[in-house]
């Protein structure tokens, strides 16, 4: 499928580090589409509330609760031929790694990489990845802003390894259609012309790779 044809598209995956509107985007995008949703549940990780507190004792389990829980959410997609309605994800597996070569020993991502590689479910390429990118500080700002309690303890230096790990994770992904977005200026949760912008950025896709900032 060529890049910008976007009604023809089932599976779009929204990606970013925290803060950067991932979530909000993706629901945003199925909602115009009327397309279905594949969420993360951060808040069904009994972990992720003392992994803020404590990383290096609890980044591990944290770790496979999420792979885990990723993993089965995708396996619908991996039969998606079965469904003919679109569907919007804020995550991508093949990033998974990506927050565990963060945080843990090297015994653990060897661990953590043998459980990844008998998981990871047998699903296509989604047809375009859309890549939420901001600098440290505005990511900082809106996670103070949301308020939700176990990422008050989140660092920004945390949040600036994650964000430069995601920048060079992208610089090589090549398996699907990739539009990496600046989203410092854009705002989806008030304004929709800002979501109808950037999905008719995607409409006007010639290439695999793009880039899209406004301002």
């Amino acid at each position: 499928m060529r890049p910008g044809n976007l009604d023809r598209m089932r599976f779009i995956a929204v990606e970013g580090p925290i803060g950067s509107g991932k979530t909000t985007l993706a629901r945003r995008i199925a909602s115009m589409l009327s397309a279905n949703t594949i969420l993360e549940r951060p808040d069904d990780n009994p972990f992720l509330r003392r992994f803020y507190h404590d990383m290096g004792r609890y980044a591990l389990p944290t770790q496979l609760f999420f792979l885990f829980q990723r993993a089965r959410q995708l396996e619908q997609v991996a039969q998606r031929d079965l469904f003919e309605q679109t569907v919007v994800s804020d995550f991508l597996l093949e990033k998974d790694p990506l927050f565990a070569r963060l945080t843990l020993s090297n015994d653990e991502l060897a661990l953590y990489e043998r459980i990844y590689e008998s998981l990871r479910p047998q699903a296509a390429a989604p047809d375009l990845v859309i890549y939420l990118h901001a600098p440290t500080r505005t990511l900082m700002e809106r996670v103070k802003k949301r308020g939700i309690g176990y990422e008050t303890e989140i660092s920004e230096e945390y949040l600036a390894l994650l964000a430069e790990g995601y920048t060079r994770f992208f610089h090589h992904y090549s398996a699907a259609p990739l539009l990496t977005v600046n989203s410092e200026t854009l705002n989806f949760v008030d304004r929709n012309d800002d979501v109808g912008l950037l999905l008719e950025k995607v409409r006007a896709m010639r290439s695999r790779r793009e880039f899209f900032r406004v301002g």
